[in-house]
């Protein structure tokens, strides 16, 4: 399977719910040590302390608004209830008013023309009663007025039997018809005043009453009659008669819904203020990050990449940083908002009802309990759609990368067959994931939805028995129906932390690795040098427990050819991976022009030697741009010196934009050959002292292969040249062959000088042109040149 295929990352899942995204992630890959990486993810945030603190701060802020709009909205309603109950209370008892008192009054006005009339009989009965005698004056007064007394009272007796009422109602009338008609009363305090007392009366007097004085229960008298409020909605209501006489406030609302709009503009504005700074901050920790790692890998040795695929490393400088940077951006401040809006709901909802705030938080185990079933069961299956997920990708890629030879053996049935049961165990888990996905949002809202009922009911009742506003209830809906949001963001948000982590764990993971050795501070720049290599006693291993080098020992002396041949594995490459220090020895020296490579600074080693090797490298650019890489500031005429030296400046002309011909990236708008010539043009350009050529004609044609050839002895003259080949008819005119196998130099000589041992070499190149081994059958040397020059 191909680096791109193992990169492929688990979609999330859909959104679920209402006011954001809750969807339920796919399984996520853990990191190995979460705190280690994440404080060390902190660090690299420190720069932006500032920042973050500013966030943090507009972020509560952003979220307080929002979290008390509802309260806002809620005390609206209240203010359009007690509006409407103010309006009501004066309307209500000024009508009660205007056609109660005045019959009461004329029932009073009877009540005093039967005592007046009592009393006068009363007095008479009393003089009657002293005619005649001898009684002081002041006697006959008293008993007159003690006679006018008693009078009174039979006939209020008679009159409150009558009527069925206390004497305590009575006074309550006499007092409530007193009263002027509270909409006529200009001053709004006294007409406050006026309703409490009023309200007060009906206390102890049931304003029904008065349906005895006025014949039948008016439409005003039953509606005093129902006057019930809670003493908070009663103070509320004479607030408002006290401010504007008892109409409902449409100015305060409009007051209200201005401050509730600018909080919503406020929280709004303060939220983009919040996403701009986290982009910066993001973007800067994710650019030093990316820095780091780039700075990193340059500075690792070839080991590293030889161990590592190139899909991996690519991974983690794009796939596993847009990660990181994606839960800068997102999560931070989600996190933030997701606790603030958590707090401020429960807060809010207990500033509102302690009682139906229990109810709301029993609600969570419930959603915490389906949650983590749900996550439980789902998380198998997106890992399952996740592997299924990349055969099918890679079973794509392997059929159209090879439809060629799926076609040139026949394999279409096989391989739509194979595309089929894969495509169906796809399918399986896919379905499965996504279901569980899909009830997540249902099984939440069904949830919701209980909770909603309790408390609706319930609130409905505090409503009825004036435990709470009508405006206080509505709010309460709005907290607990959104009281599970942020709960669902943090359990998501934890998710993609440990996802995060783990990413940011495989970039850190890469800025731990052991870097090259760095070069003694004595380091040596070489001034003229002259190209003799040694190896001496070398010992080398790739892995510890098995060797590769022991006591290698190679002489090549300035301007000499020194070919390697040998099996794949012999370790032909590793001898130029040691000299150009790409891996450090085990043990002996590596000697250039007598000085060891390692007290050398490893940068100035490195431009001594040049390298044309079989896979040709060539970066997006033009040829030109190509060709000079080598070199800093190489003039356009060196680098046309150096193509025709290579034999590429002719097919370099050929082209339509000639030497600005761009490249694409794969290099595929010119031929191998033609590629080959230009590494061979940039390796001229250096103008290196020791030439390295790694099966550098191995995949162009023969007449490609002579212009190489010709080129490569050009650049070979006056130059220490190590030449890896497999075709031996190349390195015919080597100075020193060194054939290796197993590690080990096995036969050391001239080409003349190899086939007259008859070994190893012998076999190699007998088998290449005659194409068996017989080793009765080698003829002399100069039968096989002979044969060579046939072939």
């Amino acid at each position: 399977m191909s680096d791109k295929k193992k990169e492929i990352q688990q979609p999330i899942g859909p959104m679920i719910m209402g006011g954001g995204q809750r969807g339920l992630r796919g399984a996520v890959e853990k990191p190995r040590d979460f705190w280690r990486t994440f404080k060390r993810l902190v660090r690299y945030l420190k720069p932006q302390l500032l920042k973050l603190i500013l966030i943090t701060i507009l972020a509560i802020a952003s979220t307080v608004f929002m979290v008390y709009g509802p309260r806002i909205s809620g005390n609206a309603i209240n203010e359009i209830t007690n509006g409407f109950i103010a309006q009501n209370l004066v309307n209500g008892i000024s009508k009660a008013q205007e056609q109660a008192v005045p019959k009461v009054k004329t029932m009073l006005d009877e009540l005093n023309k039967a005592k007046i009339q009592a009393e006068k009989i009363a007095e008479a009965q009393v003089l009657k009663q002293f005619e005649g005698k001898p009684v002081p004056q002041s006697m006959i007064n008293e008993a007159v007025a003690k006679a006018k007394e008693e009078a009174d009272k039979q006939v209020l007796a008679q009159f409150l039997s009558k009527a069925g009422l206390t004497e305590e109602q009575f006074n309550a009338i006499q007092k409530f018809v007193s009263f002027p008609i509270i909409n006529t009363i200009s001053d709004y305090n006294q007409r406050a005043t006026a309703v409490k007392e009023i309200i007060d009366l009906n206390k102890s007097l049931s304003l029904d009453k008065l349906s005895i004085f006025m014949g039948s229960e008016t439409g005003s008298t039953a509606q005093m009659k129902n006057f019930k409020f809670s003493e908070t909605d009663l103070t509320n209501s004479l607030d408002i008669i006290k401010k504007n006489g008892g109409r409902i406030p449409f100015d305060s609302l409009g007051q209200i819904l201005l401050l509730l709009i600018a909080l919503y503009v406020l929280s709004s504005f303060l939220t983009f203020l919040v996403q701009y700074i986290m982009s910066d901050v993001a973007q800067k920790t994710t650019y030093s990050l990316r820095k780091d790692l780039f700075e990193k890998l340059m500075r690792l040795p070839i080991k590293y990449y030889d161990s590592h695929s190139t899909g991996d490393i690519l991974s983690r400088m794009s796939n596993d940083l847009d990660t990181i940077s994606t839960t800068l951006q997102q999560s931070i401040t989600q996190i933030i908002t997701s606790t603030t809006q958590l707090i401020g709901y429960l807060i809010m909802m207990i500033t509102i009802s302690g009682k139906l705030t229990i109810i709301a938080v029993l609600s969570l185990p419930v959603y915490s309990i389906t949650m983590w079933l749900i996550i439980r069961f789902s998380q198998n299956f997106f890992r399952q759609q996740q592997i299924h997920l990349g055969r099918l990708l890679g079973h794509a890629e392997e059929m159209y990368t090879g439809h060629a030879v799926v076609k040139t053996y026949n394999r279409e049935k096989d391989s739509i067959e194979k595309f089929e049961t894969i495509n169906k165990d796809l399918y399986n888990a896919n379905w499965k994931a996504q279901f569980l996905t899909g009830i997540m949002m249902p099984m939440t809202n069904f949830i919701s939805n209980i909770a909603y009922v309790f408390i609706a009911v319930f609130g409905g009742i505090f409503v009825t028995h004036n435990v709470l506003n009508l405006g206080d209830i509505t709010a309460f809906i709005q907290y607990s129906r959104s009281f599970s949001q942020p709960i669902i963001q943090i359990a998501n948000i934890s998710n993609v932390l440990q996802s995060t982590m783990a990413c940011a764990e495989r970039v850190f993971n890469v800025l731990d690795e052991k870097e090259e050795i760095p070069d003694p501070e004595d380091a040596i720049v070489l001034s003229n040098p002259r190209g003799e290599i040694v190896f001496d006693n070398v010992d080398f291993s790739y892995i510890e427990e098995k060797p590769l080098f022991e006591d290698l020992n190679l002489v090549a002396k300035p301007g000499e050819m020194v070919a390697i041949v040998g099996p794949t594995g012999a370790g032909k490459t590793t001898i130029v991976n040691l000299l150009m220090r790409f891996y450090e020895i085990k043990d002996g020296v590596i000697w250039f022009d007598r000085i060891d490579t390692r007290k050398i600074k490893r940068g100035d080693l490195r431009t001594k030697i040049g390298m044309v090797l079989q896979d040709t490298w060539l970066f997006n650019g033009t040829i030109k741009e190509n060709i000079a890489y080598g070199k800093d500031g190489a003039t356009d005429e060196e680098v046309v010196q150096a193509a025709k030296l290579a034999h590429a400046d002719r097919f370099i002309r050929s082209l339509p934009q000639g030497y600005d011909t761009v490249i694409n990236e794969e290099a595929s708008n010119i031929s191998a050959g033609e590629k080959q010539l230009i590494t061979i043009a940039r390796a001229f350009l250096v103008n290196p002292t020791v030439l390295i050529l790694d099966e550098a004609t191995s995949n162009v044609d023969t007449r490609t292969e002579k212009l190489i050839q010709k080129a490569m002895e050009k650049l070979m003259q006056g130059r220490t040249s190590f030449v890896i080949a497999h075709r031996l008819s190349t390195i015919r005119d080597a100075k020193t062959i060194l054939v290796m196998n197993n590690g080990k130099i096995i036969e050391q000589g001239t080409h003349e000088e190899l086939l007259k041992k008859k070994g190893f070499y012998a076999e190699l190149y007998y088998a290449q042109f005659v194409g068996a081994f017989d080793s009765e059958a080698i003829p002399n040397p100069e039968a096989l040149k002979t044969e060579e020059e046939v072939s």
